[in-house]
């Protein structure tokens, strides 16, 4: 493995072995990546030369070659989501990674007339309006290009819909990131070489009782970059397995063998 993990928040502890090859060292290489944001298993499946970024309020991978992140985790409470900070929209590059290695905000300049899509986040602001660390979702590793129907209707409701349970009292993991199965036009200006998601996925996982795993619940979906802006959440729900096998991703994959098939066969979401 040569992975670069590039390690900023005080919410995760982490013991790497980086230089071992062999499958077993990968295997100890995640169990030793410690992180509030993710449950059951930092995700795996990324390539070698991604950059894990773990910050106070995400965790993402990102990747080299697309510009985007394979996936971002977040962990959401009461009090990461109740307070009254005002949020806004000022982008930044990501100062944590080369030039070379991702999208800067020149390279959005006629994307939106180009591309017809809008500035859209993994890690929403408002969903972290109790910390103050909500800038952070304002780096560009974390913004996609997102068509306004899909950014303003589904993709929001889901957020919406999220942050309503935690305000209940819950707590909730999100793990989210782009599919690339069709090609899509570029974005006009960048000067660096990318690839524009073709679509989006979303995992939402709640165990209220980590030691009962009968208590675990997950609503994982897909949603086409044209997705039209009144459609139903509950139309484009998938099974865990249907995401990591499009993705290529592995999650949960800590949970015991016969809990993690039962669970990623799932294909509802009553309980949120």
């Amino acid at each position: 493995m040569n992975n670069r993990i590039i390690f900023v928040s005080l919410s995760c502890i982490v013991i790497i072995f980086l230089w071992f090859s062999s499958a077993g060292a990968d295997e100890i290489q995640y169990r030793e990546i410690h992180c509030k944001h993710y449950i059951h298993g930092i995700p795996t499946g990324s390539p070698a030369t991604n950059d894990l970024i773990i910050r106070d309020i995400y965790a993402m991978s990102t990747n080299d070659k697309t510009k985007f992140a394979d996936w971002v985790a977040y962990r959401l409470d009461k009090e990461t989501i109740g307070g009254n900070a005002v949020t806004y929209p000022e982008w930044k590059t990501d100062p944590l990674l080369a030039d070379e290695e991702t999208l800067e905000p020149n390279d959005y300049k006629g994307a939106h007339e180009a591309l017809k899509t809008d500035y859209g986040y993994f890690a929403p602001p408002d969903s972290f309006k109790g910390t103050r660390y909500w800038q952070q979702t304002n780096y560009l590793s974390n913004i996609i290009p997102i068509k306004p129907e899909l950014n303003k209707g589904p993709w929001q409701k889901l957020e919406d819909k999220a942050r309503r349970f935690v305000k209940a009292g819950n707590v909730l993991y999100v793990l989210t990131g782009p599919l690339f199965e069709n090609e899509m036009p570029v974005m006009p200006k960048a000067d660096e070489i990318h690839t524009v998601p073709s679509g989006f996925w979303k995992i939402i996982i709640h165990h209220p009782n980590p030691k009962d795993a009968k208590s675990l619940k997950v609503a994982a979906y897909i949603f086409p970059q044209d997705t039209p802006r009144f459609a139903k959440t509950k139309d484009y729900l998938v099974t865990v397995d249907e995401v990591e096998k499009r993705t290529g991703l592995d999650v949960l994959w800590e949970l015991t063998d016969d809990v993690e098939i039962w669970i990623e066969s799932f294909r509802k979401a009553d309980w949120l």
